[in-house]
């Protein structure tokens, strides 16, 4: 869990809150933090009351987006910070096209790791 700063907040188009996430999920809010706690999602403190908050964009429906948690893996172990990430997430890509966000989001995951490892090259 990290501060968010005014670039990344404004690359992020919307922001669930953790208790919002357990009623998407059908979930308690502890696995939810669980989620967060293993890498599987990004959180991050922002808000007059400095709660955590996750990219709406990486819960779809019911489920975590397909492919996200394999993503902030990679790039994980490529030393990227949770900033980093969300930074890279969610600039825009014109290989992809769009977002890498995006693009998991439609399903298009290989695309999104093919990019996260030539990173590491």
């Amino acid at each position: 869990m990290t501060e968010i700063d005014a670039k990344i907040d404004a690359l992020v188009p919307a922001w669930l809150t953790l208790p919002d996430i357990a009623e998407m999920l059908g979930a308690e809010v502890t696995r939810v933090r669980q989620l967060v706690k293993e890498g599987q999602l990004i959180a991050v403190r922002r808000g007059e009351n400095r709660a955590l908050h996750v990219p709406a964009a990486f819960i779809d429906g019911d489920k975590v987006v397909k492919g996200l948690t394999g993503t902030l893996t990679l790039l994980r172990d490529d030393g990227f910070t949770d900033e980093e990430m969300l930074e890279w997430l969610f600039t825009p890509d014109p290989t992809l096209p769009g977002t890498p966000a995006q693009a998991l989001g439609e399903n298009r995951g290989t695309e999104v790791k093919r990019r996260a490892q030539a990173l590491a090259v």
